[in-house]
């Protein structure tokens, strides 16, 4: 119980050591609506610290959404995030894995998109040239693709979708980044004239 309290007293007096800005970036990573209520509430100098925001750190509800009054800046971290229609945000960042024909669309409203995937659809409108900001190679983007023997993968790819050159007849080679992080087994399923991986 001791070292509870020392814990408590250390505690306090690092978060009064900070200032506003500091506080700002610390609160950042909290993980929901209720650190923000705890800082506010337990610490006096920090009440209005949402109001300095000018994005959602965090998904918002109704309710978490009128305490970040000055948001300009609105980030969706997953599909299923609350979205507001309030005519003070000028711009979205998506962090979930959207298509390159959706990413297209946003871009045009001057949304950001942090995870682009190719998709089978994507290839079969756009060709098989990944376009340089995609960043997911989407499931069976490749599927039944006889149109090239050679492929490279550019850097900014860091994940290989499921199948996603599965049956690719004609590939002969292909050059992987090694910006690759996920990379599943049944990537090259059925590649049977793949000879050369660099």
């Amino acid at each position: 119980m001791e070292h509870t309290t020392t814990s408590t007293n250390i505690n306090n007096q690092s978060i009064m050591k900070l200032g506003y800005n500091e506080i700002m970036i610390v609160s950042k990573y909290f993980n929901d609506i209720k650190d923000f209520i705890n800082l506010e509430l337990g610490v006096k100098r920090f009440q209005g610290n949402t109001e300095r925001f000018h994005f959602n750190p965090i998904p918002l509800n109704d309710y978490s959404r009128r305490l970040f009054p000055n948001i300009e800046t609105f980030h969706i971290y997953n599909e299923e995030d609350e979205e507001f229609d309030d005519r003070r945000i000028f711009k979205q960042v998506i962090w979930y894995d959207i298509s390159y024909s959706q990413y297209l669309k946003e871009k045009e409203e001057g949304n950001i998109c942090k995870h682009i995937k190719y998709t089978e659809s994507d290839r079969e409108k756009y060709g098989c040239l990944i376009p340089k900001n995609v960043s997911i190679i989407g499931e069976n983007c490749f599927k039944d693709c006889y149109d090239l023997t050679t492929l490279n993968i550019p850097t900014t790819i860091t994940k290989l979708g499921n199948n996603c050159f599965d049956q690719f007849w004609s590939l002969a080679s292909i050059t992987i980044a090694t910006t690759i992080k996920e990379l599943w087994e049944s990537c090259f399923d059925d590649c049977y004239s793949l000879t050369n991986i660099f």
